[in-house]
Protein backbone atom coordinates (compact mmCIF):
# COMPACT_ATOMS: atom_id res chain seq x y z
CA UNK A 1 0.00 0.00 0.00
CA UNK A 2 1.16 3.56 -0.76
CA UNK A 3 -0.11 6.95 0.28
CA UNK A 4 -0.54 9.49 -2.50
CA UNK A 5 -0.09 13.01 -1.20
CA UNK A 6 -0.43 16.05 -3.42
CA UNK A 7 3.09 17.30 -4.18
CA UNK A 8 3.98 20.85 -3.17
CA UNK A 9 5.65 23.46 -5.35
CA UNK A 10 9.24 22.46 -4.58
CA UNK A 11 10.69 25.53 -6.26
CA UNK A 12 8.96 27.76 -3.72
CA UNK A 13 8.77 25.38 -0.77
CA UNK A 14 11.80 23.18 -1.19
CA UNK A 15 13.18 23.58 2.31
CA UNK A 16 9.98 23.61 4.37
CA UNK A 17 9.05 20.89 6.82
CA UNK A 18 5.92 20.39 4.73
CA UNK A 19 8.15 19.34 1.83
CA UNK A 20 9.30 16.33 3.87
CA UNK A 21 5.83 14.82 3.92
CA UNK A 22 4.74 15.90 0.44
CA UNK A 23 5.98 12.71 -1.21
CA UNK A 24 3.99 11.00 -3.95
CA UNK A 25 5.08 7.51 -3.00
CA UNK A 26 5.77 6.60 0.59
CA UNK A 27 5.36 3.66 2.92
CA UNK A 28 2.01 3.14 4.56
CA UNK A 29 1.70 3.94 7.42
CA UNK A 30 4.01 6.89 8.07
CA UNK A 31 4.06 6.30 11.84
CA UNK A 32 3.03 3.66 14.32
CA UNK A 33 2.38 4.93 17.85
CA UNK A 34 1.74 2.23 20.45
CA UNK A 35 0.44 -0.05 17.71
CA UNK A 36 -1.79 2.61 16.15
CA UNK A 37 -0.89 3.46 12.53
CA UNK A 38 -0.98 7.03 11.19
CA UNK A 39 -0.83 7.49 7.42
CA UNK A 40 0.82 10.47 5.75
CA UNK A 41 -2.54 11.82 4.68
CA UNK A 42 -3.84 11.51 8.24
CA UNK A 43 -0.74 13.22 9.58
CA UNK A 44 -1.10 16.09 7.09
CA UNK A 45 -4.66 16.58 8.30
CA UNK A 46 -3.49 16.60 11.93
CA UNK A 47 -0.90 19.26 11.06
CA UNK A 48 -3.54 21.47 9.46
CA UNK A 49 -5.88 21.01 12.42
CA UNK A 50 -3.09 21.81 14.86
CA UNK A 51 -2.12 24.96 12.94
CA UNK A 52 -5.75 26.11 13.14
CA UNK A 53 -5.87 25.27 16.84
CA UNK A 54 -2.66 27.24 17.55
CA UNK A 55 -4.00 30.20 15.60
CA UNK A 56 -7.17 29.93 17.69
CA UNK A 57 -5.04 30.29 20.82
CA UNK A 58 -3.59 33.50 19.41
CA UNK A 59 -0.28 31.95 18.38
CA UNK A 60 1.27 33.57 15.33
CA UNK A 61 4.51 34.62 13.70
CA UNK A 62 7.41 34.72 16.17
CA UNK A 63 5.44 33.38 19.14
CA UNK A 64 7.12 30.63 21.15
CA UNK A 65 5.25 27.51 22.26
CA UNK A 66 6.99 25.20 24.73
CA UNK A 67 6.32 21.50 24.17
CA UNK A 68 6.70 19.28 27.23
CA UNK A 69 5.52 15.95 25.88
CA UNK A 70 6.76 12.41 25.50
CA UNK A 71 7.02 11.00 21.97
CA UNK A 72 3.54 11.22 20.50
CA UNK A 73 1.96 12.33 17.24
CA UNK A 74 0.92 15.63 18.86
CA UNK A 75 4.61 16.53 19.30
CA UNK A 76 5.38 16.21 15.59
CA UNK A 77 2.12 17.86 14.54
CA UNK A 78 2.89 20.85 16.75
CA UNK A 79 6.31 21.31 15.13
CA UNK A 80 4.97 21.12 11.58
CA UNK A 81 2.01 23.34 12.48
CA UNK A 82 4.23 25.98 14.09
CA UNK A 83 6.23 26.05 10.85
CA UNK A 84 3.01 26.82 8.97
CA UNK A 85 2.37 29.84 11.20
CA UNK A 86 5.90 31.17 11.57
CA UNK A 87 5.80 30.24 15.27
CA UNK A 88 8.60 28.61 17.27
CA UNK A 89 8.63 25.36 19.27
CA UNK A 90 10.80 25.21 22.39
CA UNK A 91 11.54 21.54 23.17
CA UNK A 92 11.33 20.69 26.88
CA UNK A 93 13.06 17.56 28.14
CA UNK A 94 10.63 15.36 30.07
CA UNK A 95 13.44 14.67 32.55
CA UNK A 96 13.62 18.34 33.51
CA UNK A 97 12.64 19.56 36.94
CA UNK A 98 11.39 22.95 38.05
CA UNK A 99 14.58 25.04 37.83
CA UNK A 100 15.37 23.70 34.35
CA UNK A 101 11.82 24.19 33.08
CA UNK A 102 11.72 27.71 34.50
CA UNK A 103 15.02 28.59 32.83
CA UNK A 104 13.84 27.38 29.43
CA UNK A 105 10.51 29.20 29.72
CA UNK A 106 12.23 32.42 30.77
CA UNK A 107 14.93 32.41 28.09
CA UNK A 108 12.56 31.37 25.30
CA UNK A 109 9.77 33.75 26.30
CA UNK A 110 7.21 30.99 25.64
CA UNK A 111 3.64 32.27 25.90
CA UNK A 112 2.00 28.82 25.85
CA UNK A 113 3.18 25.40 27.02
CA UNK A 114 1.70 22.14 25.76
CA UNK A 115 2.14 19.62 28.56
CA UNK A 116 1.27 16.03 29.44
CA UNK A 117 -1.51 15.55 31.98
CA UNK A 118 0.49 12.64 33.43
CA UNK A 119 3.04 10.09 32.32
CA UNK A 120 4.23 7.21 34.47
CA UNK A 121 6.05 8.62 37.50
CA UNK A 122 6.47 12.18 36.20
CA UNK A 123 4.38 14.65 38.22
CA UNK A 124 4.13 17.56 35.80
CA UNK A 125 1.78 19.51 38.08
CA UNK A 126 4.15 19.26 41.06
CA UNK A 127 7.10 20.41 38.97
CA UNK A 128 5.14 23.41 37.68
CA UNK A 129 3.99 24.23 41.20
CA UNK A 130 7.59 24.96 42.15
CA UNK A 131 7.85 27.68 39.47
CA UNK A 132 6.80 31.17 40.54
CA UNK A 133 4.73 33.02 37.97
CA UNK A 134 7.01 36.05 38.14
CA UNK A 135 9.92 33.81 37.08
CA UNK A 136 8.28 33.25 33.70
CA UNK A 137 6.25 36.40 32.99
CA UNK A 138 5.65 35.59 29.30
CA UNK A 139 3.83 32.31 29.99
CA UNK A 140 0.09 32.89 29.71
CA UNK A 141 -1.22 29.38 30.10
CA UNK A 142 -1.03 25.64 29.57
CA UNK A 143 -2.54 23.36 26.94
CA UNK A 144 -2.98 19.91 28.45
CA UNK A 145 -2.80 16.66 26.50
CA UNK A 146 -4.97 13.96 28.00
CA UNK A 147 -7.04 16.07 30.42
CA UNK A 148 -9.00 19.31 30.63
CA UNK A 149 -6.53 20.80 33.13
CA UNK A 150 -3.83 20.04 35.65
CA UNK A 151 -3.82 21.53 39.16
CA UNK A 152 -1.89 24.73 39.61
CA UNK A 153 -1.66 28.44 39.08
CA UNK A 154 -1.84 28.73 35.29
CA UNK A 155 -4.99 28.88 33.18
CA UNK A 156 -5.46 25.64 31.24
CA UNK A 157 -7.13 24.57 28.03
CA UNK A 158 -7.40 21.07 26.67
CA UNK A 159 -5.30 20.31 23.61
CA UNK A 160 -8.18 19.17 21.43
CA UNK A 161 -6.85 20.15 18.00
CA UNK A 162 -7.52 16.74 16.47
CA UNK A 163 -11.10 16.69 17.69
CA UNK A 164 -12.66 20.06 16.89
CA UNK A 165 -10.59 22.26 14.60
CA UNK A 166 -11.04 22.47 10.82
CA UNK A 167 -8.00 22.79 8.55
CA UNK A 168 -6.19 26.11 8.69
CA UNK A 169 -5.62 28.35 5.68
CA UNK A 170 -2.20 28.21 4.07
CA UNK A 171 0.40 30.38 5.78
CA UNK A 172 3.58 32.04 4.55
CA UNK A 173 5.81 29.17 5.73
CA UNK A 174 9.00 31.29 5.95
CA UNK A 175 11.73 28.67 5.87
CA UNK A 176 14.46 30.86 7.40
CA UNK A 177 12.67 31.90 10.57
CA UNK A 178 13.48 30.05 13.82
CA UNK A 179 11.10 27.12 14.19
CA UNK A 180 12.68 24.80 16.79
CA UNK A 181 14.72 25.47 19.93
CA UNK A 182 16.84 22.75 21.53
CA UNK A 183 18.55 23.11 24.87
CA UNK A 184 22.27 22.51 24.99
CA UNK A 185 24.80 22.35 27.77
CA UNK A 186 25.92 25.84 28.64
CA UNK A 187 27.41 27.96 31.37
CA UNK A 188 26.57 28.04 35.06
CA UNK A 189 23.74 30.40 34.09
CA UNK A 190 21.89 27.51 32.51
CA UNK A 191 21.56 25.86 29.10
CA UNK A 192 21.52 27.93 25.94
CA UNK A 193 18.74 27.56 23.39
CA UNK A 194 19.86 26.45 19.93
CA UNK A 195 17.66 27.86 17.15
CA UNK A 196 17.02 25.98 13.91
CA UNK A 197 14.95 27.01 10.90
CA UNK A 198 12.87 24.89 8.57
CA UNK A 199 15.68 25.18 6.04
CA UNK A 200 18.34 23.73 8.36
CA UNK A 201 16.02 20.96 9.57
CA UNK A 202 14.62 19.99 6.17
CA UNK A 203 17.92 20.13 4.28
CA UNK A 204 19.61 17.95 6.87
CA UNK A 205 16.72 15.49 6.93
CA UNK A 206 17.02 15.11 3.15
CA UNK A 207 20.79 14.63 3.50
CA UNK A 208 20.26 11.87 6.08
CA UNK A 209 17.78 10.07 3.84
CA UNK A 210 20.14 10.30 0.88
CA UNK A 211 23.34 9.37 2.73
CA UNK A 212 21.73 6.32 4.35
CA UNK A 213 20.20 5.35 0.98
CA UNK A 214 16.83 4.87 2.59
CA UNK A 215 14.20 3.01 0.59
CA UNK A 216 10.66 3.68 1.91
CA UNK A 217 9.47 0.22 0.92
CA UNK A 218 12.40 -1.64 2.49
CA UNK A 219 13.58 0.40 5.45
CA UNK A 220 11.94 1.30 8.75
CA UNK A 221 12.97 3.07 11.95
CA UNK A 222 12.48 2.27 15.60
CA UNK A 223 12.37 5.75 17.15
CA UNK A 224 13.29 5.23 20.79
CA UNK A 225 15.02 8.55 21.48
CA UNK A 226 13.03 11.53 22.78
CA UNK A 227 11.88 14.07 20.18
CA UNK A 228 12.91 16.90 22.54
CA UNK A 229 16.58 16.28 21.67
CA UNK A 230 18.35 16.60 18.34
CA UNK A 231 19.30 12.89 18.29
CA UNK A 232 15.69 11.78 18.40
CA UNK A 233 14.31 14.56 16.20
CA UNK A 234 16.94 14.30 13.45
CA UNK A 235 16.56 10.54 13.00
CA UNK A 236 12.78 11.01 12.94
CA UNK A 237 12.89 13.77 10.30
CA UNK A 238 15.37 11.82 8.17
CA UNK A 239 12.98 8.87 7.90
CA UNK A 240 10.01 11.17 7.30
CA UNK A 241 11.99 12.70 4.42
CA UNK A 242 12.66 9.21 3.04
CA UNK A 243 9.00 8.22 3.25
CA UNK A 244 9.83 5.24 5.45
CA UNK A 245 7.67 3.94 8.31
CA UNK A 246 8.62 5.05 11.81
CA UNK A 247 7.66 2.93 14.83
CA UNK A 248 7.68 5.17 17.91
CA UNK A 249 8.26 4.45 21.59
CA UNK A 250 6.67 7.12 23.79
CA UNK A 251 9.70 6.75 26.07
CA UNK A 252 12.46 4.17 25.97
CA UNK A 253 11.97 0.83 27.63
CA UNK A 254 13.98 -2.19 26.61
CA UNK A 255 11.14 -4.73 26.52
CA UNK A 256 8.85 -2.91 24.04
CA UNK A 257 11.92 -1.94 21.99
CA UNK A 258 12.86 -5.61 21.72
CA UNK A 259 9.31 -6.52 20.71
CA UNK A 260 9.15 -3.93 17.93
CA UNK A 261 12.62 -4.81 16.62
CA UNK A 262 11.66 -8.47 16.46
CA UNK A 263 8.09 -8.19 15.18
CA UNK A 264 8.27 -5.42 12.59
CA UNK A 265 11.49 -6.22 10.69
CA UNK A 266 13.07 -2.93 11.75
CA UNK A 267 16.18 -2.03 9.74
CA UNK A 268 17.44 1.09 11.56
CA UNK A 269 17.54 2.45 15.08
CA UNK A 270 19.52 5.11 16.89
CA UNK A 271 20.28 5.46 20.57
CA UNK A 272 22.84 5.45 23.32
CA UNK A 273 25.13 2.52 23.98
CA UNK A 274 23.18 1.84 27.18
CA UNK A 275 19.89 1.49 25.24
CA UNK A 276 21.31 -1.14 22.91
CA UNK A 277 23.02 -2.92 25.81
CA UNK A 278 19.69 -3.22 27.66
CA UNK A 279 17.85 -4.51 24.59
CA UNK A 280 20.48 -7.19 23.93
CA UNK A 281 20.39 -8.29 27.56
CA UNK A 282 16.71 -9.27 27.25
CA UNK A 283 17.22 -12.01 24.66
CA UNK A 284 19.35 -15.14 24.61
CA UNK A 285 18.91 -15.66 20.88
CA UNK A 286 22.29 -15.78 19.13
CA UNK A 287 21.16 -13.44 16.31
CA UNK A 288 17.77 -12.01 17.33
CA UNK A 289 17.51 -9.18 14.77
CA UNK A 290 18.15 -10.54 11.26
CA UNK A 291 16.70 -7.44 9.55
CA UNK A 292 18.78 -4.80 11.34
CA UNK A 293 21.16 -2.94 9.03
CA UNK A 294 22.34 0.08 11.03
CA UNK A 295 22.19 0.90 14.72
CA UNK A 296 23.73 4.33 15.12
CA UNK A 297 24.93 4.81 18.66
CA UNK A 298 26.47 7.44 20.92
CA UNK A 299 28.96 6.09 23.45
CA UNK A 300 28.13 7.64 26.82
CA UNK A 301 29.16 4.75 29.06
CA UNK A 302 32.40 2.87 29.69
CA UNK A 303 32.67 -0.50 27.96
CA UNK A 304 31.29 0.63 24.62
CA UNK A 305 33.94 -1.19 22.62
CA UNK A 306 33.09 -4.46 24.36
CA UNK A 307 29.39 -3.81 23.72
CA UNK A 308 30.05 -3.15 20.03
CA UNK A 309 31.93 -6.42 19.68
CA UNK A 310 29.16 -8.42 21.37
CA UNK A 311 26.47 -6.65 19.34
CA UNK A 312 28.36 -7.35 16.11
CA UNK A 313 28.58 -11.04 16.93
CA UNK A 314 24.83 -11.13 17.56
CA UNK A 315 23.77 -9.34 14.40
CA UNK A 316 23.22 -5.86 15.84
CA UNK A 317 25.65 -3.75 13.79
CA UNK A 318 26.62 -0.63 15.73
CA UNK A 319 27.78 2.46 13.84
CA UNK A 320 29.59 5.35 15.48
CA UNK A 321 28.29 8.80 14.67
CA UNK A 322 28.57 12.43 15.65
CA UNK A 323 26.28 15.36 16.20
CA UNK A 324 25.33 18.25 18.42
CA UNK A 325 22.33 20.50 18.84
CA UNK A 326 24.16 23.19 16.87
CA UNK A 327 24.87 21.09 13.74
CA UNK A 328 22.17 18.49 14.44
CA UNK A 329 22.54 14.84 15.30
CA UNK A 330 23.51 12.37 12.59
CA UNK A 331 25.80 15.07 11.28
CA UNK A 332 28.07 12.18 10.40
CA UNK A 333 28.12 8.40 10.66
CA UNK A 334 30.42 5.50 9.86
CA UNK A 335 30.00 3.65 6.58
CA UNK A 336 29.48 -0.09 6.02
CA UNK A 337 32.82 -0.30 4.24
CA UNK A 338 34.77 1.00 7.24
CA UNK A 339 36.89 -1.45 9.18
CA UNK A 340 35.10 -2.55 12.37
CA UNK A 341 37.48 -0.62 14.64
CA UNK A 342 36.82 2.56 12.64
CA UNK A 343 33.09 1.91 12.31
CA UNK A 344 32.45 1.87 16.05
CA UNK A 345 34.35 5.11 16.74
CA UNK A 346 32.46 8.37 17.13
CA UNK A 347 32.69 10.66 14.11
CA UNK A 348 32.47 9.16 10.65
CA UNK A 349 31.53 10.67 7.29
CA UNK A 350 29.40 13.83 7.06
CA UNK A 351 25.86 13.19 5.80
CA UNK A 352 25.91 16.28 3.60
CA UNK A 353 28.34 16.56 0.70
CA UNK A 354 28.43 20.30 1.40
CA UNK A 355 29.64 19.87 4.99
CA UNK A 356 33.22 20.75 5.89
CA UNK A 357 35.12 19.52 8.94
CA UNK A 358 38.47 20.80 10.11
CA UNK A 359 40.52 20.46 13.28
CA UNK A 360 42.33 23.32 15.00
CA UNK A 361 45.41 22.81 17.16
CA UNK A 362 44.39 24.19 20.55
CA UNK A 363 47.96 25.08 21.44
CA UNK A 364 49.06 26.95 18.32
CA UNK A 365 45.67 28.04 16.97
CA UNK A 366 46.62 26.73 13.54
CA UNK A 367 44.71 24.12 11.54
CA UNK A 368 45.92 20.65 12.45
CA UNK A 369 47.24 18.05 10.04
CA UNK A 370 45.51 14.70 9.51
CA UNK A 371 45.86 12.49 12.57
CA UNK A 372 46.59 15.38 14.96
CA UNK A 373 44.05 16.01 17.71
CA UNK A 374 42.44 19.38 18.22
CA UNK A 375 39.09 21.15 18.37
CA UNK A 376 36.61 20.12 15.69
CA UNK A 377 35.15 22.99 13.63
CA UNK A 378 32.20 22.49 11.28
CA UNK A 379 30.60 24.36 8.41
CA UNK A 380 27.44 22.72 7.06
CA UNK A 381 23.89 23.36 5.83
CA UNK A 382 22.72 21.79 9.10
CA UNK A 383 24.35 24.53 11.20
CA UNK A 384 22.09 26.40 13.61
CA UNK A 385 20.91 29.99 13.19
CA UNK A 386 22.38 30.96 16.55
CA UNK A 387 21.64 30.85 20.25
CA UNK A 388 18.14 32.22 20.80
CA UNK A 389 18.20 35.72 22.32
CA UNK A 390 21.93 35.36 22.97
CA UNK A 391 23.94 37.11 20.23
CA UNK A 392 27.10 37.25 22.34
CA UNK A 393 27.23 33.47 22.77
CA UNK A 394 26.51 33.07 19.06
CA UNK A 395 29.44 35.32 18.12
CA UNK A 396 31.74 33.34 20.42
CA UNK A 397 30.66 30.04 18.84
CA UNK A 398 31.17 30.96 15.17
CA UNK A 399 34.50 31.69 13.49
CA UNK A 400 34.97 34.66 11.16
CA UNK A 401 34.58 32.35 8.14
CA UNK A 402 31.40 30.70 9.42
CA UNK A 403 32.59 27.50 11.12
CA UNK A 404 30.99 26.35 14.37
CA UNK A 405 33.46 25.79 17.19
CA UNK A 406 32.15 22.51 18.56
CA UNK A 407 34.09 22.33 21.82
CA UNK A 408 34.86 18.70 20.91
CA UNK A 409 38.25 17.11 20.42
CA UNK A 410 38.94 14.90 17.42
CA UNK A 411 41.19 14.27 14.45
CA UNK A 412 40.86 13.97 10.69
CA UNK A 413 41.42 10.48 9.32
CA UNK A 414 42.67 11.66 5.93
CA UNK A 415 40.06 9.82 3.86
CA UNK A 416 37.19 12.28 4.28
CA UNK A 417 36.08 10.97 7.68
CA UNK A 418 36.98 12.18 11.15
CA UNK A 419 37.16 10.71 14.66
CA UNK A 420 35.49 12.23 17.70
CA UNK A 421 37.61 11.66 20.79
CA UNK A 422 36.16 13.61 23.72
CA UNK A 423 34.69 16.89 24.87
CA UNK A 424 37.24 19.68 25.07
CA UNK A 425 36.42 20.08 28.75
CA UNK A 426 37.26 16.41 29.30
CA UNK A 427 40.46 16.39 27.25
CA UNK A 428 43.62 16.50 29.31
CA UNK A 429 46.77 18.49 28.61
CA UNK A 430 49.41 16.22 30.15
CA UNK A 431 53.13 16.66 29.72
CA UNK A 432 52.45 19.31 27.12
CA UNK A 433 50.33 16.92 25.01
CA UNK A 434 46.58 16.70 24.45
CA UNK A 435 45.34 13.32 25.74
CA UNK A 436 41.85 11.81 25.44
CA UNK A 437 40.78 10.11 28.70
CA UNK A 438 39.59 7.07 26.75
CA UNK A 439 43.13 6.10 25.82
CA UNK A 440 44.10 5.65 29.48
CA UNK A 441 40.71 4.20 30.43
CA UNK A 442 41.06 1.49 27.79
CA UNK A 443 44.45 0.48 29.16
CA UNK A 444 43.04 0.31 32.69
CA UNK A 445 40.11 -1.83 31.54
CA UNK A 446 42.52 -4.25 29.91
CA UNK A 447 44.07 -4.90 33.33
CA UNK A 448 43.00 -7.94 35.30
CA UNK A 449 40.35 -7.18 37.90
CA UNK A 450 39.19 -3.85 36.44
CA UNK A 451 35.54 -3.76 35.37
CA UNK A 452 35.38 -0.08 34.47
CA UNK A 453 37.53 3.02 34.61
CA UNK A 454 37.23 6.79 34.30
CA UNK A 455 40.13 9.24 34.12
CA UNK A 456 40.12 12.97 34.82
CA UNK A 457 42.83 15.64 35.03
CA UNK A 458 43.57 17.70 38.15
CA UNK A 459 46.17 20.20 39.24
CA UNK A 460 48.68 18.45 41.48
CA UNK A 461 51.44 20.63 42.90
CA UNK A 462 51.24 22.99 39.97
CA UNK A 463 51.24 20.28 37.31
CA UNK A 464 48.40 18.74 35.34
CA UNK A 465 48.18 15.07 36.30
CA UNK A 466 45.53 12.45 35.67
CA UNK A 467 43.60 10.60 38.36
CA UNK A 468 41.81 7.31 37.72
CA UNK A 469 38.64 5.95 39.29
CA UNK A 470 38.12 2.22 38.80
CA UNK A 471 35.40 -0.30 39.56
CA UNK A 472 36.72 -3.73 40.49
CA UNK A 473 35.40 -6.98 39.04
CA UNK A 474 35.63 -8.78 42.36
CA UNK A 475 37.67 -8.42 45.49
CA UNK A 476 40.54 -6.04 46.03
CA UNK A 477 42.65 -4.40 43.37
CA UNK A 478 46.39 -4.03 43.71
CA UNK A 479 46.84 -0.39 42.77
CA UNK A 480 50.61 -0.71 42.71
CA UNK A 481 50.33 -3.55 40.19
CA UNK A 482 47.96 -1.48 38.05
CA UNK A 483 50.36 1.45 38.06
CA UNK A 484 53.28 -0.82 37.18
CA UNK A 485 51.41 -2.26 34.20
CA UNK A 486 50.44 1.20 32.98
CA UNK A 487 54.07 2.32 33.20
CA UNK A 488 54.92 -0.52 30.83
CA UNK A 489 52.19 0.44 28.38
CA UNK A 490 51.95 4.23 28.47
CA UNK A 491 54.17 7.29 28.39
CA UNK A 492 55.00 8.44 31.89
CA UNK A 493 52.86 11.58 31.72
CA UNK A 494 49.77 9.43 31.01
CA UNK A 495 50.18 7.22 34.09
CA UNK A 496 47.65 8.24 36.78
CA UNK A 497 49.07 9.97 39.81
CA UNK A 498 46.33 8.36 41.90
CA UNK A 499 44.03 5.36 41.39
CA UNK A 500 40.88 5.27 43.49
CA UNK A 501 38.54 2.28 43.72
CA UNK A 502 34.82 3.15 43.77
CA UNK A 503 31.58 1.19 43.71
CA UNK A 504 30.01 3.32 40.97
CA UNK A 505 30.56 6.50 38.95
CA UNK A 506 28.37 9.56 39.42
CA UNK A 507 25.88 9.76 36.55
CA UNK A 508 23.19 12.06 35.22
CA UNK A 509 20.24 11.54 32.89
CA UNK A 510 20.11 13.44 29.61
CA UNK A 511 17.60 13.44 26.77
CA UNK A 512 19.69 10.82 24.98
CA UNK A 513 20.84 8.59 27.80
CA UNK A 514 22.80 8.28 31.01
CA UNK A 515 26.15 10.09 31.09
CA UNK A 516 29.11 10.04 33.46
CA UNK A 517 29.49 13.26 35.47
CA UNK A 518 33.14 13.96 34.83
CA UNK A 519 33.00 17.29 36.67
CA UNK A 520 31.88 15.40 39.79
CA UNK A 521 34.77 12.98 39.35
CA UNK A 522 37.22 15.89 39.15
CA UNK A 523 35.78 17.33 42.36
CA UNK A 524 36.03 13.92 44.06
CA UNK A 525 39.65 13.60 42.97
CA UNK A 526 40.57 17.02 44.34
CA UNK A 527 38.77 16.33 47.64
CA UNK A 528 40.58 13.02 48.12
CA UNK A 529 43.96 14.51 47.30
CA UNK A 530 43.32 17.41 49.70
CA UNK A 531 42.37 14.93 52.43
CA UNK A 532 45.77 13.26 52.05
Amino acid sequence: MRDRVTPVDMSANEFSLQSLIATETAADPAFVFDGAPVSRAEFSTKVEQTAAWLAGQGVGRGDVVAVWLVNRVEWIALLFAAARLGAVIAAVNTRYRSAEVAHLLKVSGARLMVVEAAFRSIDFAAILADIARDEVPALQGLAVVGADAIPGQWPCVRFDAFETYPPAPLAQNDVDLPVLLYTTSGTTKGPKLVAHSQRTLAMHAASVAKALKLDPQRHSLLAMLPFCGTFGMTSLLGFIAAGATVHVLDAFEAAPALQILSKHRITHSFGSDEMFRRVLALTDAPRPFPHLEICGYAAFQPGWRELAAEAEARGMPLYGLYGSSEVQALFSIARPGDAFADRIEGGGWPMSSDAKVRVRDMETGELAAHGVSGEIEISAPSRFLGYFNNPEATRDAITADGFFRTGDIGRLRGDGAFVYETRAGDAMRLGGFLVAPGEIEDELKSCSGVADAQVVAVDLKGQARCVAFVIAHQGLLEREALTARLRERLAGYKVPARIYVVDAFPITDSANGVKIQRARLRAMAMDRIAAE
